[in-house]
């Protein structure tokens, strides 16, 4: 028969479920003669229901599974020790015993601040076992509502007078994009500005899918991907760049630099410790995070790299980029909903519309304008020595996997470009080739996500 210890890993699971949902981590199990019949989480936000708390959900379904609302003979195994409302269900339902993970100093019926099972009066008695994995318990708690905290400080973060912030309300309902905001504006790079990022998944994954959009797109773009990442067990953070999708957006072009990207990223990873990272880049996503791993490299294992380039200044810039170059500085005003319609017919007016949302007017655009022309394209260029540490890093020192996707359509850094990126990848295989994805081969990417979870796996 499996141990407490046992059923409530099952319970610690149900919790992470509820945090990935934006609920408060509580997971409970029924167990009817050592086995499991129901499993739920907290839910009261989701359910629009104060009794949807996880205990309570597992009572309901337990009864649903043995036709009966007695549950004799039953024990449930919960992550924190029950409210007064749950320790009153369970004591309706005739529970046998109830095993509880983290004490609960606040609201706890089971000790900390009432006993409701040993009140003599009621007439049931339910033996009670309190602190299994508690430590583990108590840290997703912790983790929970510290997160929760900053997001709220972030939230409220002021704006800077040389920046613009888009409005929350462009980004609702956005189709297939789901996630909660995440920001961050204290590290020091950043100098006041906020910064967005989605983080969803356990801290503790074997793999930290850190997935970098390039322009003009933002995180919206990896919204195909992140799911099929999240279903293996994956955690998965996607930061939007400065200027880019929510994050706040300096007025001046001038604002922007090859060098400065670079350093909010640096310590954007420190800041989040992330570790066992499996980088994905594309477009300015690898111009930019392909100089990331040199500086941290036992942070990374492996690379998913698709439609972008080095920009070490000592090679000409493909006629592809020239072009896009020219048409930018020439229309400075294009339509990106548009962009990416044309080269994804498949897109829905909502999906193109989408990634229009960070940009309602010409003074939100400064980072649009800005990054064409800053892909090094001299020697002294900012940002080409350190793309050219970074190849020879690529050539020489880089020891984890690595996994190639190309749309072939792409007119800017398709599979010539890539074939040239990839002779300077150590070990890089062939590359998985999408004949109809074009330079936003992400909105091809389930594809590409199901290889790689398959590739990276341990």
């Amino acid at each position: 028969m499996a141990s407490d210890a046992a059923f409530m890993a099952e319970a610690l699971a149900q919790a992470r479920l509820a945090a990935e949902a934006g609920e408060v981590p509580v997971g409970a199990v029924v167990v009817h003669q050592g086995r499991v019949i129901a499993r739920a989480h907290n839910a009261p936000v989701a359910d629009h229901d104060p009794t949807a708390h996880a205990e309570v959900r597992a009572l309901r379904a337990a009864a649903q599974a043995l036709g009966n609302y007695r549950l004799d003979g039953c024990e449930l195994h919960v992550t924190l020790e029950p409210c007064a409302m749950c320790a009153g269900a369970m004591l309706h339902a005739r529970l046998a015993r109830v095993v509880y993970g983290a004490p609960d100093p606040r609201t706890g019926a089971a000790g900390s601040v009432v006993d409701l099972f040993r009140e003599p009066k009621l007439n049931h008695q339910t033996t009670v076992t309190g602190g299994v994995r508690a430590d583990e318990c108590g840290d997703l708690l912790k983790t929970f509502f510290r997160r929760r905290r900053e997001d709220q400080r972030m939230t409220a973060q002021p704006l800077r007078e040389d920046a613009l912030r888009t409005p929350d309300d462009r980004f609702e309902d956005l189709p297939g994009y789901p996630w909660p905001p995440r920001y961050v504006s204290d590290l020091p790079a950043l100098a006041g500005l906020r910064m967005h990022y989605l983080d969803e998944g356990p801290s503790d994954a074997p793999i930290t899918w850190l997935c970098l959009h390039g322009n003009p797109a933002w995180s919206y773009l990896y919204r195909r991907m992140i799911p099929v990442f999240l279903q293996s067990g994956g955690r998965v953070v996607a930061p939007d760049l400065i200027g880019f999708g929510r994050s706040d957006k300096p007025k001046r072009d001038e604002a922007h630099g090859f060098t400065w990207h670079r350093q909010v990223l640096l310590e954007f990873v420190e800041r989040l410790n992330l570790q066992r990272v499996v980088l994905v880049v594309q477009d300015w996503g690898g111009l930019l995070g392909l100089t990331l791993p040199m500086a941290a490299p036992q942070r990374y294992q492996g690379l998913l790299v698709m439609n972008t380039t080095l920009g070490t200044g000592d090679a000409p810039l493909s006629p592809g980029f020239l072009a896009w170059r020219e048409m930018c500085a020439r229309n400075p005003g294009f339509d990106v909903g548009r962009l990416f319609a044309r080269g994804n017919p498949h897109l829905t007016p909502q999906e193109c519309e989408a990634y229009n949302a960070p940009f309602p007017d010409a003074g939100h655009r400064a980072a649009l304008r800005a990054f064409p022309p800053m892909v090094p394209d001299t020697p002294d260029a900012d940002g080409a020595a350190v793309s050219r540490e970074a190849r020879a890093f690529w050539e020489q020192a880089w020891t984890g996997r690595s996994f190639m996707a190309v749309g072939a359509q792409d007119p800017v850094l398709g599979p010539p470009v890539m074939e040239a990126l990839r002779s300077h990848i150590r070990g890089c295989p062939p590359p998985m080739v999408l004949p109809q994805a074009g330079h936003f081969v992400q909105e091809h990417g389930e594809a590409i996500a199901r290889e790689a979870v398959g590739y990276f796996q341990p």
